[in-house]
């Protein structure tokens, strides 16, 4: 078993931070962040000061390898060994940008990977992105975090900077890190420094690079925003301060429940479109002709990830133990919650109106990830969808170019379909479009639509 100041020198050696001999680690690593500090302040650091990035999803690697690019030396943690052997061997689901930096950055001392959350002691700053999902009960689940936040805090030392991405409630960042580190002695703001940026990652969207992004960050004091603003000032757009940790989580809980009410509110309208037979979405382009007002929202199946579907809850979580309500927020969470079982009673009353009941019919879903080019299942109202209509008693099959298997409900692992125009369908759920496919075979197939895209199809239907 290694002891803390082993795993410290291990990491140290990797990105060529050797201790002279005779001075302990964390006196050189000290000095290093203050000199550090100065230099990247200056941008005369030619190279960089030690960032560790906490978990290595689809915000973590992104984040690491944007700094890396960007001149800082990063330690990647992740406690994964399957996730760590999928980074090395360029076998991850990100950007072609990304991609391309991973495969620049591989072997170099610019970028060193390990499963040692510990590690994070030898770094300048250290930055978490771990999950927060919720539980099937809509509850957040914080293992992840509490456990991610406890390692940084216990291996915390004077003069780093630690900054908390992941999406959570308002006050989290005190609770989880500033709590234990003043316990520990430490007088944040003065011996170290914390704040809370949340991500602002669009997985799949080249359109939006963290890059070009500009970052909210708020810290415990003036010190802390100011040097948590110094390290994501070199991988974003531009820094928006705000007063306080708090007020950085509200923003982040705002953004993405402002979405969720505005697709509630999209796909309602949708609805109400069909009942009046008019193309909800030339509703939407005309709408959103009007040049202030309005922000355009499209209909869909559903929502997936783990933040539309997740992030609002953790502001609802915690109203609840307040014993205060948000009913619109409510109200639209539980519509996104339907969403799916909406497009799965709209194919039976479709399927039905052709004669053939959902019980002997054959459907093909076509595209499960929860957004376009993108390899990722979570939460994604797919899943949903092939549950429902299989416990109806449909066969139910899936295409999708980034998914090659997925788990149904009663234990069943469904395997892709190669090429879905080699057989006949009674319907096709068209549910998510990957960028390049050729979807010309639809032509001749009955199609539920949920994407609004195929106008153009004879025989199309949509929720």
């Amino acid at each position: 078993m290694r002891t803390k100041e082993g795993v410290q020198l291990v990491v140290s050696d990797v990105l060529g931070l050797r201790s002279p001999v005779g001075v302990a680690p964390t006196a050189v690593m000290a000095t290093a962040s203050r000199e550090s500090a100065r230099r990247v302040a200056e941008g005369t650091a030619p190279d960089g000061p030690v960032v560790a990035v906490v978990g290595l999803g689809y915000v973590g690697l992104p984040t690491a390898l944007a700094l890396a690019d960007a001149g800082y030396s990063v330690v990647g943690c992740d406690t994964s060994e399957a996730r760590l052997a999928a980074i090395k061997s360029a076998k991850v689901d990100v950007l072609d940008a990304d991609l391309a930096r991973l495969r620049r950055l591989a072997g170099t001392s610019r970028l060193a990977l390990t499963t040692e959350v510990s590690s994070t002691a030898s770094a300048d700053f250290v930055i978490i992105c771990v999950p927060t999902p919720v539980d099937d009960r809509l509850v957040p689940e914080l293992r992840l975090l509490q456990r991610a936040c406890a390692s940084v805090a216990e291996h915390a030392r004077a003069e780093q900077t630690i900054v908390l991405t992941s999406t959570t409630y308002v006050g989290c960042t005190r609770e989880l890190l500033v709590n234990p580190l003043e316990a520990r002695g430490f007088r944040v703001g003065q011996d170290v420094f914390v704040a809370f940026s949340p991500e602002r990652i669009d997985p799949g969207n080249p359109a939006h690079l963290p890059e070009h992004t500009p970052r909210v960050v708020g810290g415990v004091t003036e010190s802390c925003t100011r040097n948590a603003g110094e390290l994501l000032r070199h991988t974003s757009a531009r820094v928006q301060v705000v007063s306080s940790p708090e007020a950085a989580e509200m923003t982040k809980l705002l953004e993405n429940t402002f979405r969720a009410v505005n697709i509630s509110l999209a796909n309602e309208f949708a609805e109400i479109a069909r009942h009046f037979e008019l193309d909800p979405v030339e509703i939407v382009r005309a709408a959103a002709t009007k040049p202030y007002g309005f922000m355009p929202f499209y209909p869909g199946p559903g929502v997936g990830g783990h933040c539309i579907p997740c992030d609002p809850h953790y502001l609802l979580w915690q109203l609840r133990g307040a014993r205060t309500q948000a009913p619109l927020i409510s109200t639209a969470m539980d519509a996104i919650a339907r969403r799916p079982h909406v497009v799965v009673a709209r194919a039976a009353q479709v399927l039905a109106a052709r004669g053939t009941p959902v019980s002997s019919a054959r459907i093909l879903v076509l595209g499960v990830t929860y957004k376009p080019n993108v390899a990722d299942l979570r939460e994604s109202p797919a899943l949903t969808i092939i549950n429902e209509l299989r416990a109806a008693g449909a066969e139910v099959a899936f295409s999708d170019p980034h998914v090659q298997e997925l788990s149904a409900s009663g234990g069943l692992t469904l395997l892709a379909t190669d090429d879905p125009s080699r057989h006949r369908w009674d319907m096709v759920i068209v549910h998510t479009l990957h960028r390049d496919a050729d979807h010309s075979w639809l032509e001749g197939e009955c199609v539920l639509d949920a994407t609004y895209v195929f106008t153009e199809v004879a025989s199309r239907h949509i929720p």
